[in-house]
């Protein structure tokens, strides 16, 4: 016991000798699942802002402001000229609607009445906006021609007539307003209804995020042990031990155990600040948890062990490591949900321990389910870890 703890102490100290060790080791993992989990999710308002300039300041424009603000698609503000065109140069916005003076209804109705929208050339928000914009227009256009016609039918009405500019805009700004209270009220056509069949897809961007940073950011340490045999293999290390009474199996136990640890106690941080930062459900099944971490840990570390003996140098060791790490931890499902790839792939990628490592974890902070939930994938996950250690010990060499 007291060699293995040697071992075990010897390799903690030489990992975290360096400082930047420690920001791989916690700053980047915290970082990179508060941003993917924000990211990824939905927010509050995902309209395309656009920026309205109202040079009118008539009925009609607060007719088309009044459909914009309705909009699904886009979320409007009204500033001044000089603001919008600042906003739009330094590209802090897609879009700018400037709706001129000459917006009126005489403009209209002599076919002569014009919006400016400047937009931000190939961007994809613009076009959204710009799609909104045809579409409240066309609505705008009909509540127009109901008040062009009550006009008209006054108009044409026996011995009636305007008195002055003034009154005809004045009846014309009431019917506008009458057209579109009773456009708003009118009945809808379509009948929406959802669907009662529950959605097989379950997905919060948060627990998403949180999960699969935690096993991105274990695996890949945990597979870089083949860089910690390349070292002590080049630098002779192994061979030393030929002298003393340290068995192949001590070493391995004392190195592999050390570096779980390590990653246990790595992905316990990481279940403390979800529980406590992200308000997530870790702490529902501790037993479960536990049980997920240590096989997660272990088939990582098996796996390490074993790519350790078909390396041959520490800077090999340490680009394979990232490499396959990636890999992983992307076709898993560590950085977006399974169910987004196709049937065929969610199917081959089974043959990765991160897919079953994910499954499981999500089964505990995602569907709430317990330590039966979970033993399928952590028994997966024990058998890779038998599979990648047997072939370990037999290919292990000391040079």
């Amino acid at each position: 016991m007291k060699k293995i703890l040697a071992i075990i102490f010897k390799d903690t100290l030489v990992r975290f000798t360096s400082p930047i060790e420690w920001v791989f080791f916690l700053v980047l993992p915290i970082i990179f699942t508060v941003v993917i989990g924000a990211s990824s999710g939905p927010s509050g308002d995902d309209r395309v802002n656009m920026i309205v300039v109202d040079q009118a300041n008539n009925s009609l424009s607060e007719t088309l402001i009044t459909s914009l603000e309705s909009s699904s698609s886009i979320k409007i503000e009204i500033r001044e000229i000089e603001d919008a065109n600042s906003a739009l140069e330094q590209k802090k916005i897609s879009s700018v609607l400037i709706i001129p003076e000459n917006f009126n209804q005489q403009s209209l109705v002599s076919q002569n009445a014009e919006l400016e929208l400047q937009q931000l050339p190939n961007n994809t928000e613009a076009l959204i906006a710009q799609q909104a914009v045809q579409a409240v227009l066309s609505r705008v256009s009909s509540v127009v021609d109901i008040a062009n016609g009550s006009v008209a039918r006054a108009e044409s009405l026996p011995g009636f007539k305007f008195e002055s500019e003034a009154a005809l805009q004045v009846f014309f700004d009431s019917s506008l307003e009458k057209a579109q209270t009773l456009l708003a009220d009118s009945p809808n056509r379509i009948i929406e209804e959802k669907g009662k069949t529950k959605d097989s897809v379950e997905f919060d961007p948060r627990s998403n995020a949180s999960a699969g940073q935690l096993i991105t950011w274990v695996f890949i340490p945990l597979i870089g042990l083949s860089g910690s045999f390349a070292y002590e293999r080049q630098k002779g290390t192994l061979r030393r031990l030929l002298t003393t009474p340290t068995s192949k199996g001590l070493f391995l136990t004392g190195t592999i155990i050390g570096q779980v640890m390590t990653a246990i106690v790595q992905m316990l941080l990481l279940v403390l600040f979800g529980i406590f930062v992200m308000k997530l459900n870790w702490a529902q099944a501790p037993m479960a948890l536990a049980v997920m971490l240590i096989s997660s840990a272990l088939a990582a570390a098996a796996l390490g062990t074993m790519v350790g003996t078909f390396v041959k140098t520490e800077s090999q060791a340490n680009g394979l490591s990232i490499m396959i790490g990636m890999v992983m931890a992307l076709m898993g499902g560590c950085w977006y949900p399974l169910e987004l790839f196709p049937q065929t792939v969610q199917q081959i990628v089974k043959v990765l321990p991160t897919t079953w490592a994910m499954q499981g974890l999500l089964d505990i902070v995602l569907r709430g389910q317990g330590l039966t939930s979970i033993l399928p994938e952590a028994g997966v996950l024990l058998g890779f870890t038998l599979i990648f250690m047997i072939i370990g010990i037999v290919r292990f060499k000391y040079e």
